[in-house]
C-alpha cells in the first residue's frame, strides 16, 4: 500500500472519510482552517530560506497578507479573526527566535519509507517534513502545528507523525541509528510560540512499525464506517455523509415536527441537569440542618425527609477464597472497568495497544449525546 500519515491519521479519525479522500478520490473545497493552515506553513518556510539574512519582520507580513484569500471564509468576522491570528502569529515568533540564529538543514523535505509487514510486503509511506535543524550533538525534527490547544507530553512521546518522520530521518542519515536518543522529535505550537520534543529508542521505533502494519490491516479489512469526532464540523463530506445527511434534508411540515422533538428533548435534558445540581446542593443543606438540629428527621410542609444509613462492606479475599474454592472464587470475580481504566493510564503504549486488544464486545447499549449549536 502506499500511503501517508495524513491519510493513516483520517483514518483513525474518520474510516468513511479515509475512503472518500483516499479511495475514491472525491475532492472538496479547501476548509478556511486548512487554507489558514497551509498559509502559516508557507510564511514559515519563507522565514527560514532566504539567503545569507533572513528577511525581516516586515518581508514575512508582506509574504503572509499577499497570499491571504478572503473568499474561502464565508463570515467576515471570522476572516478578520484569522487574519489577525496569523499576523500575531508572525510578529510573536520575530519577537522570541532571530531566524537568523537557526541551523536549518532542509525545509519542507519530502521523503517515501519503506516498511515491511509479517507477510514480506512492502508499504511505501511518503510524506513532507516541515524542518529539519542540526544541533550540537544530532537533529532536531519540527512539525508546525496551528492548533491553539497543545497535548499532554505523554501523546507528543506516542505521536505517530513523529514517529514517521524519525523513519524518514534516519533513511537519510542512517549513521544516526546509532545516535537515536540525540535526535529530538518536536512539535512546535505557533499559537503558543513554544514547543513539546520526545526522544524515541530503538524500541520505540518497532512498536510504531508495528502500529502502522496494524493500521494498515484494519484499512485492507475495513468497511469504512462513518464515525462521529471532533473533526466532523469542518468535514467537506457532509452532504454525502450518512452522519450529516438529517441537517441536509429539504424542509418539509414533517421535518418541522421532528425538529420540535429534538428542541424539547434537549431543553428537557439540560433541565434534567440543573435539577441534579440542585438538588445536590439542596441535600448538603438537609444535612446541615438535620446536624444543626441534631435529628435525623425532618418536616415541612410537603412532606417529612428522613435520612437512612446503609452500611457498605469488604471482605478478606484471602478467607473467601479458601471458602469458596478456586473455581467458585473465580465466578464471584467481575473485572472493574474503572479501576482497570486508571490502571491503563499508567502503562507504556505496547501495553496500552496490548489491553486495547484483549477488548471484547459483550453487549451495545445506545445513549443520546447533545452538542448544542
Amino acid at each position: 500500500m502506499n500511503t501517508s500519515y495524513s491519510a493513516l491519521n483520517t483514518f483513525r479519525s474518520c474510516p468513511l472519510k479515509y475512503k472518500l479522500q483516499e479511495i475514491d478520490k472525491i475532492k472538496t473545497p479547501k476548509s478556511p482552517e486548512a487554507f489558514f493552515g497551509t498559509l502559516i506553513h508557507s510564511t514559515m518556510k519563507f522565514i527560514h530560506q532566504g539567503g545569507f539574512l533572513a528577511p525581516s519582520e516586515k518581508d514575512a507580513l508582506n509574504h503572509f497578507s499577499a497570499r491571504w484569500n478572503s473568499d474561502i471564509f464565508k463570515d467576515p468576522i471570522q476572516e478578520r479573526a484569522a487574519f489577525v491570528q496569523g499576523v500575531n502569529i508572525i510578529q510573536k515568533y520575530y519577537r522570541k527566535f532571530n531566524p537568523n540564529e537557526a541551523k536549518i538543514v532542509d525545509l519542507e523535505s519530502r521523503f517515501s519509507v519503506e516498511i515491511k509487514d509479517a507477510k514480506e510486503n512492502f508499504h511505501l509511506i511518503s510524506g513532507s517534513i516541515d524542518r529539519i535543524d542540526k544541533t550540537e550533538n544530532g537533529f532536531e525534527i519540527i512539525d508546525y502545528k496551528t492548533a491553539k490547544k497543545m497535548p499532554s507530553q505523554d501523546l507528543v512521546e506516542n505521536d505517530l507523525q513523529l514517529f514517521i518522520y524519525l523513519i524518514a530521518l534516519l533513511k537519510r542519515y542512517p549513521k544516526e541509528e546509532n545516535n537515536i536518543k540525540n535526535i529530538k522529535l518536536s512539535l512546535f505550537f505557533l499559537h503558543h510560540q513554544a514547543k513539546l520534543t520526545a526522544t524515541l529508542d530503538k524500541k520505540r521505533i518497532k512498536e510504531g512499525k508495528k502500529l502502522i502494519i496494524e493500521l494498515i490491516d484494519k484499512i485492507e479489512k475495513s468497511d469504512f464506517p462513518a464515525v462521529v469526532n471532533p473533526l466532523c464540523d469542518w468535514c467537506g463530506y457532509q452532504k454525502i455523509c450518512p452522519m450529516w445527511k438529517h441537517r441536509f434534508k429539504e424542509k418539509t411540515p414533517e421535518l418541522v415536527k421532528q425538529e420540535e422533538v429534538i428542541a424539547e428533548f434537549i431543553d428537557l435534558s439540560n433541565r434534567v441537569k440543573s435539577d441534579k445540581k440542585r438538588i445536590a446542593e439542596l441535600k448538603m443543606k438537609i444535612e446541615e440542618i438535620m446536624q444543626n438540629e441534631e435529628t435525623e428527621r425532618l418536616f415541612g410542609k410537603r412532606g417529612v425527609i428522613t435520612r437512612k444509613y446503609r452500611d457498605t462492606f469488604d471482605y478478606d479475599e484471602e478467607l473467601l477464597k479458601k471458602i469458596l474454592g478456586e473455581k467458585r472464587w473465580l465466578s464471584v470475580l467481575k473485572l472493574n472497568v474503572a479501576s482497570l481504566n486508571k490502571v491503563v493510564k499508567t502503562l507504556s503504549a505496547s501495553q496500552k495497544k496490548e489491553i486495547e486488544a484483549a477488548k471484547k464486545i459483550n453487549h451495545k447499549t445506545s445513549t443520546l449525546r447533545i452538542k448544542e449549536t
